[in-house]
């Protein structure tokens, strides 16, 4: 039975939403279609707080621990790339590490972040390969942002994704990930297969690469 008043998932749309956990702060439901566990918008913080908690993160370019960190997402992607690929980091934040690691690697990059690269006609062009650091779990309408970003690549791209993956309800009810306030999207093995098919259904084969435990590659046709 779906919790009373449950919003669609903000991944699919599915309106079979159960109670997943609760903590002091807020409520997590989880899509029986998907499997996206996530926080209903009602209790999501308002942009002008989202965006004062962000400025008080600090990733420094020149940050050797940062970067290794960043390596368990362009190690595996940038070894699939061809020579000249042209990218974009989605959700850079003010200090984009990772596209500089790509631009050290020979790559162009495009920089995308609704507070800190807001240019939008970025999103209207194509890719080689997309990325998403540490982004997906920050994503209130993941849904049509996902589809917007794989609609910008062409046959034989890539989208990267960092993110770490749910693995039971036990173990959610003790997860870091869920007291970072600006986490309200959660995905699953199970949501990511989903997204293969999802995408495979919309006409070109989705492929996906699971790097570890918190890396997913998808490839385009």
């Amino acid at each position: 039975m779906s919790a009373p008043g449950a919003q669609p998932c903000p991944l699919c749309g599915g309106l079979e939403i159960v109670a997943y956990h609760s903590d002091k702060v807020r409520d997590y439901v989880h899509c029986k279609t998907c499997a996206l566990v996530f926080v209903p918008n009602s209790q999501h913080m308002s942009a002008a707080d989202e965006k004062a908690y962000y400025d008080l993160h600090e990733n420094h370019p020149n940050d050797l621990g940062y970067q290794r960190f960043l390596g368990r997402l362009f190690s595996p992607l940038s070894e699939r790339l061809t020579a000249n690929a042209r990218g974009l980091d989605f959700g850079c934040g003010p200090s984009p590490v990772l596209a500089h690691m790509f631009e050290r690697a020979g790559y162009s990059m495009a920089l995308y972040d609704p507070y800190y690269a807001p240019d939008t006609s970025v999103l209207d062009a194509s890719y080689d390969f997309i990325t998403l650091s540490e982004v997906a779990e920050h994503m209130a309408a993941p849904g049509r942002e996902l589809d917007g970003l794989w609609a910008c690549l062409p046959v034989g791209g890539w989208l990267g994704i960092m993110t770490k993956r749910v693995r039971s309800p036990e173990a959610f009810k003790t997860w870091h990930y869920i007291t970072e306030p600006t986490h309200v999207s959660f995905f699953s093995d199970a949501t990511f297969a989903w997204l293969v098919a999802h995408w495979t259904a919309q006409g070109t084969i989705a492929t996906l690469v699971t790097q570890g435990s918190d890396v997913v590659l998808f490839q385009k046709g």
